[in-house]
């Protein structure tokens, strides 16, 4: 069906999903999710009334980044993870994690890389990328340090943890679902690789899981935005998937336009999907 010229997929609406999108260069990986150490200094964002800080913690031998962010006084809150894309721990995922802050959210930018990792130019973000998904029980392990941490915060009520996630970071999030984090009461993917090779089996996962894809992104193909419908519809999921005309890959992100042209890749920022897809989240985040 159509909403507001979006194409709106569900459990609800199983109108075939068309597309003429190409294979996505960003690889999917399973995540599942270990113990935290934490450290870092707090800074205040202003009138916002909202305060951030790095943190450090671990997994395994590999010290991890992340940053929290989260808003004034001692109510416990709902949490989400916001996992990045494959320019690692940038100011765009930290931007994001702010502004689930202001929005009465505590908030946790993940580092899936390693040391905060992070680069602007398309040959060291897939040369990061391949090193952190070659050891996928690594993987697994750096997302639960996140989330561990999150959930035991003290801001943070632990029975209301949801994640986003963008491109890279969008199929993480999808395959916490997948590998029945049930913890996790929302999931959200924006512009993400859909694939997998561990599809969502029926009654894995209870949550709500929310998919925005460009209606022009070309790394993500028709069949397999198809092949994820018939995925979820089998699995009796409680999903939606809507597609933003015009938008291409990374249409959430100011800068993709930018980095788009500096790396020859068809990336660009569209503000009114970008606005439109995050008011559907937080519509949904607001319902937990």
């Amino acid at each position: 069906m159509r909403l507001n010229g979006l194409a709106v997929l569900s459990n609800a609406a199983r109108t075939p999903f068309v597309s003429s999108m190409v294979l996505c260069t960003c690889l999917l990986i399973s995540v599942v999710a270990c113990g935290p150490k934490q450290g870092g200094a707090e800074s205040a964002q202003g009138a916002t009334a909202v305060t951030s800080k790095e943190v450090t913690y671990s997994s395994g031998s590999t010290q991890l980044k992340g940053f929290i962010a989260y808003p004034a006084g001692s109510k416990k809150r709902p949490a989400v993870l916001v996992a990045h894309e494959w320019w690692g721990l940038t100011a765009y995922v930290r931007a994001r994690a702010l502004k689930l802050a202001e929005a009465g959210y505590v908030a946790m930018a993940v580092d899936l890389y390693g040391e905060g990792k992070h680069t602007e130019h398309a040959a060291e973000a897939k040369e990061i990328m391949m090193a952190a998904i070659s050891n996928v029980e690594e993987s697994k392990k750096r997302f639960e340090a996140a989330q561990t941490l999150l959930a035991s915060d003290p801001r943070v009520d632990g029975s209301k943890l949801a994640a986003i996630g963008y491109c890279f970071g969008g199929a993480n999030v999808l395959h916490m679902a997948r590998f029945g984090d049930n913890q996790l009461k929302l999931v959200g993917s924006f512009h993400g690789n859909l694939a997998t090779q561990h599809p969502l089996e029926k009654d894995v996962f209870k949550g709500k899981i929310f998919v925005a894809q460009g209606g022009d992104d070309s790394f993500v193909p028709a069949e397999q935005v198809a092949t994820f419908k018939q995925e979820m519809d089998a699995a009796g999921a409680d999903y939606e998937l809507v597609e933003y005309p015009g938008a291409k890959h990374g249409f959430t992100n100011p800068k993709a336009t930018e980095l788009g042209l500096q790396n020859q890749l068809p990336i660009a920022y569209s503000a009114e999907a970008d606005n439109a897809s995050w008011a559907r989240f937080m519509e949904l985040l607001g319902a937990l």
